[in-house]
């Protein structure tokens, strides 16, 4: 209760700044307002403002005029978010908000934030950290969305909305050229080819240098090299049936990503290794495990809608998703295979989600259900060269998951307005997994058939299943038609599942797998616009309580790694968040965001493996959260100066701020002091908009920050050659983007 008014008092503070900011307003400033926001946060187009969830919305517009990249932009602007490049990957993606999340991309494993293309949930987060295009817009909805998402947004949901297509067709062609040798194509052709038939062809390449080396052998380091597609078919026979047909394509060609090693290097005996001192360069490398890396992705989805009436809608998302990987992380970064991980992934998804929607005078609501059949399965070694030794471990997940949702809204007045829902899930699993020692550098599972057999440490299968229904309340009041406010609560539920890296040998109970998490989360917000217009503000206060929370850990045991996939017990959040648009003159406009977080463990009951017998501790004291900074925050500028019949130029700087974070649970030398990002964007458009012509500075200050790492330092007999491993944010960039529209 006492971080809960903490967390208030803040808002109150941070909510009167920004309006006393507003106040001081120039002459000039008439007819500037801010634009209303359109969202499907609840599966139906609202205002924002109306919303009763903590929302960021972010056009294409903005995206474009600011020189978006990917989706990690979205970290920068949006409070109490961490959206990165997951460690030794290129493109798969770790997400947090509010501190929930799932650092670990392993086969197996849901994360605490689910992901949706156009309401199609991508199960898995290979080539997920999404290049920017083809879109309307990107929304954050932050805490627990169960009832209406319900599958793994037990933290939040992001989603990508493609727009409808519409209008005469229309091609455009796009080019980006910048540092490290940067070369970005997109084409696209979209518009109606007949009065009821509308067609959308977009294709993308994206290539850049690295922003290091592998000094071992001389390939890029931190390069990009992926390609991409994406077609849609929209068929509308008549006013009350519409059918979109869309198909997507991700190949990641890029090298892999290995690190930077952050110690000297030392073998069994503790002795330094020769050529074991960390790069002078945080982007470079000396890894020998291999410079192949290869994911792809692939998906098609069937949206129909049926308007039956003019209050009653039936939807039907039908989605098919499948994906492989194939790569390589090399732990100690140095040519000889101390500790070196050979892998491959694959998966693939069907589902299918039923809607019925109504909206009435007084009363709106959405009900449905949800099928999901999927299968994740994969392979890797631990090649440990020291030992003159090999961990093999392969296995799958199969999930079938159903599910029930509704949720109701009903104006008890003209200002007072409460909406109930609730969703039921039940999620099916069967995991198999195998684990064995092989005397030999590389097991026959990645090409060694001389290799020999030893120890197998673990072959099983198992099933579970889980059960659950979480609701969620809100009651929405409108102080008046500019200002809103509201409360609710809601409880987020992700399924319990099989730990693929089981070693049954050290830690036998991991056969029976891990249960599920909740969180339950009160929120209070305050939506509006202020100065006829010219300002809005949105706020939220929240409080969580995290139960049964999963934690992945990997502890070294002499020469193998006993995984833990953990339900450690209990912790709280609480916080506040707030952002918003100011309008200062009809050509000067600023957005800002400020998120506070304090997150804390309650219990943490682990097993010790660092005594013998191993016991079960409590180790809540010296235990954190991790990638969750307790402040983030940015602010922008957005300057437009018209030409006339030269078009028009903007100026838009801004700047990001995120304090001191962990990157894991158990606080380590990887983790990051607090930094800043500064970004500058200056572009020019035609009068008619068909041509324009940006130049995008990123991370203008040069800061180095990690967004990632392994950590494997040197203890008593352990032989990973006190590996300690860490990932880097991009450095300086400059992009020259050109863009033609006919």
């Amino acid at each position: 209760m006492h971080n809960m008014l903490k967390a208030a008092l803040l808002a109150g503070a941070a909510w009167s700044a920004m309006t006393t900011m507003a106040v001081a307003q120039t002459p000039d400033s008439e007819g500037a307002t801010v634009e209303e926001m359109v969202v499907t946060a609840r599966r139906r187009e609202e205002s924002l403002k109306d919303v009763p969830v903590a929302v960021t919305a972010v056009t294409a517009e903005r995206l474009e005029r600011t020189g978006a990249v990917d989706l990690t932009v979205m970290q920068q602007t949006t409070p109490n978010l961490t959206v990165q490049v997951a460690r030794g990957s290129n493109s798969t993606l770790i997400s947090f908000i509010r501190g929930v999340g799932q650092q670990d991309p392993l086969w197996g494993f849901e994360p605490g934030v689910g992901l949706y293309i156009d309401d199609v949930y991508v199960a898995r987060p290979q080539a997920a950290v999404l290049d920017v295009f083809d879109i309307e817009r990107i929304e954050v909805l932050r805490g627990p969305q169960g009832t209406l998402y319900g599958r793994n947004t037990i933290g939040g949901a992001i989603k990508y909305v493609t727009a409808k297509i519409q209008g005469e067709p229309e091609m455009k062609f796009k080019g980006a050229f910048g540092s490290y040798g940067q070369r970005d194509f997109v084409a696209s052709a979209k518009g109606k080819v007949s009065d009821t038939v509308g067609l959308g062809l977009t294709w993308a390449k994206f290539d850049r240098d690295g922003y290091g080396d592998n000094l071992n052998t001389g390939a890029e380091h931190y390069n990009k090299d992926v390609g991409a597609a994406r077609a849609t078919l929209e068929w509308e026979p008549s006013e009350q049936l519409f059918f979109r047909l869309s198909g997507d394509l991700v190949q990641d060609k890029s090298n892999p990503r290995h690190g930077h090693r952050e110690t000297q290097a030392l073998n069994a005996a503790g002795v330094p290794i020769a050529g074991g001192a960390p790069p002078s360069d945080v982007y470079d490398t000396f890894a020998g495990s291999g410079d192949v890396n290869r994911v792809e992705t692939r998906g098609v989805s069937l949206l129909g809608q049926w308007n039956a009436s003019d209050v009653l809608t039936f939807k039907s998302i039908t989605a098919y998703r499948a994906g492989e990987t194939e790569g390589t992380i090399d732990f100690d970064e140095l040519p000889a295979k101390i500790l070196d991980i050979p892998a491959r992934y694959n998966d693939h998804q069907f589902s299918q989600e039923l809607q019925l929607l109504y909206t009435g005078d007084r009363l709106q609501a959405v009900a449905g259900v949800f099928y999901l059949n999927a299968t994740a399965a994969g392979a890797f070694d631990t090649v440990l060269s020291q030992a003159n030794l090999t961990i093999a471990t392969a296995g799958a997940v199969d999930t079938k998951s159903w599910s029930a949702f509704a949720d109701v809204s009903y104006d008890l007045t003209d200002t007072l307005t409460l909406s109930v829902g609730g969703r039921w899930t039940r999620d099916e699993k069967t995991g198999q997994v195998y684990r064995q020692n092989f005397s030999g550098i590389v097991s026959p599972l990645f090409g060694n058939p001389t290799a020999i057999p030893g120890l197998v440490r673990s072959n099983f299968t198992n099933e579970k299943s889980f059960e659950k229904f979480t609701p969620r309340v809100s009651l929405r009041y409108d102080i008046n038609p500019d200002l809103t406010g509201y409360v609710s609560y809601s409880q987020g539920f992700k399924s319990g599942g099989f730990d693929m890296r089981a070693d049954a040998i050290l830690t036998p109970t991991s056969v029976n797998g891990y249960e599920p998490e909740t969180v339950d989360s009160y929120e209070a917000g305050l939506k509006g616009y202020f100065f006829d217009r010219r300002l809005s503000l949105n706020s939220a206060v929240f409080y969580g309580k995290y139960e049964d929370q999963q934690i992945t850990q990997q502890t070294p045991v002499g020469a193998s790694i006993a995984s833990q996939v953990l339900n450690v017990g209990k912790s709280h959040m609480s916080g506040f968040e707030l952002e918003g648009v100011a309008f200062f003159t009809s050509n000067l406009s600023a957005n800002f965001s400020l998120g506070y977080i304090k997150a804390e463990f309650d219990e943490y009951r682990a097993l010790d493996l660092t005594v013998a017998p191993p016991v079960v501790r409590d180790f809540a004291a010296s235990r954190v959260f991790q990638n969750t900074p307790e402040w983030n925050g940015s602010f922008g500028l957005t300057y437009i100066h018209d030409l006339g019949d030269h078009g028009k130029v903007s100026f838009s700087p801004s700047a990001a701020y995120r304090s001191d974070f962990n990157m894991f649970e158990i606080p380590s030398r990887l983790d990051q002091e607090a930094y800043w990002l500064m970004d500058a964007s200056l572009v020019w458009s035609s009068a008619d908009d068909h041509f324009r012509v940006g130049l995008h500075g990123k991370n203008l200050g040069d800061e180095t920050y990690r967004v990632g790492g392994y950590n494997f330092p040197q203890t008593a007999g352990v032989l990973f050659g006190n590996s300690v491993t860490a990932f880097y944010g991009p450095p300086r960039t400059v992009t020259l983007s050109l863009e033609a529209k006919f």
